[in-house]
């Protein structure tokens, strides 16, 4: 049995495509791998950013950050988790970014209206108690979403593995709007 659904899109309205009923989200993004595939050439670029420039940005759905940017493909590198906030991980790819790949400025994004300014760091014990073991990684919970665009800057800047330190700014995206509000770092 096949049934019409959408394919893959970013819009709430997708195109109508013929997939098997029982499908998954993911046979669905295999799918729109095929056809992206079937049309693609190889751009013959190599992995260093042409603009040298790394963006660290939260995961959230609502950020497109190639078109809120103004990025093409090979523009920049982008590092993305919960809340675009710089932990231990970011720092290995901003260290990987600069020294292997030639990035030389750093650019931070949070935005408003962050799944994070609702957790805590009980949502940890909540894992513990339900999996028996305790996260490694902290939340990374925040209630002032400047505040924390402030220190993630601040661990960038004072990061011992990053040699580029002078280009590092920190904005929160408003969802509703679209702009991004450049944060002080003092």
């Amino acid at each position: 049995m096949t049934i019409t659904v959408g394919t893959m899109s970013t819009s709430a309205h997708p195109s109508a495509d013929v997939i098997a009923a029982d499908s998954t989200v993911t046979d669905r993004l295999v799918q729109a791998n095929e056809q992206y595939a079937a049309a693609f050439t190889d751009p013959g670029m190599d992995a260093r950013p042409v603009l040298g420039v790394a963006v660290v940005a939260c995961m959230d759905a609502r950020l497109d950050l190639h078109a809120a940017l103004g990025l093409e493909l090979g523009d920049c590198h982008t590092i993305r988790n919960a809340g675009g906030v710089v932990t231990d991980d970011v720092i290995r790819s901003l260290t990987i970014s600069q020294r292997a790949l030639g990035t030389r400025s750093v650019v931070l994004i949070h935005h408003t209206g962050c799944g994070l300014e609702s957790l805590t760091e009980e949502f940890r014990h909540e894992l513990e108690m339900e999996v028996g073991q305790r996260p490694a990684w902290a939340v990374e919970a925040f209630r002032d979403v400047d505040q924390d665009v402030r220190q993630s800057m601040q661990r960038v800047r004072t990061s011992p593995f990053l040699l580029h330190k002078g280009d590092v700014r920190g904005f929160v995206f408003d969802v509703t709007t679209g702009l991004l509000r450049e944060i002080d770092p003092t």
